[in-house]
């Protein structure tokens, strides 16, 4: 079952869906092993995960680098944006997104 999308997340999602070039395809809210992504495109083989403030206290902390060995194990890039970052530019945030994978399809030979 899918949550609601967070203010910055629906922000991205309205950009990512829109950037289909190079055969790029994001899914959101992705579920793959015991975790949801909050982004991920599978020919980059790259999850994009939006942080909100939680993410900068300690326990939150632990759990996502727990969650990023685990999908690092599992041969993917995991690229974390600061929400603030999201609201302050989403357009340039989404056009890194883009390219970030771009070039790790480029690095993966797809």
């Amino acid at each position: 079952m899918r949550k609601a999308l967070t203010g910055p997340e629906f922000l991205l999602w309205e950009r990512l869906k829109l950037r289909l070039a190079d055969g790029l395809v994001f899914k959101r809210q992705h579920a793959l092993g015991p975790y949801i992504l909050d982004f991920y495109c599978f020919r980059a083989r790259l999850v994009v995960e939006v942080d909100g403030a939680v993410h900068g206290e300690d326990a939150q902390a632990a759990k996502d680098a727990a969650r990023d060995a685990w999908l690092r194990g599992q041969g993917l890039e995991v690229y974390r944006i600061p929400a603030a970052e999201v609201y302050n530019d989403v357009d340039g945030v989404a056009d890194g997104v883009r390219l970030l994978a771009v070039e790790r399809m480029a690095g993966l030979g797809k």
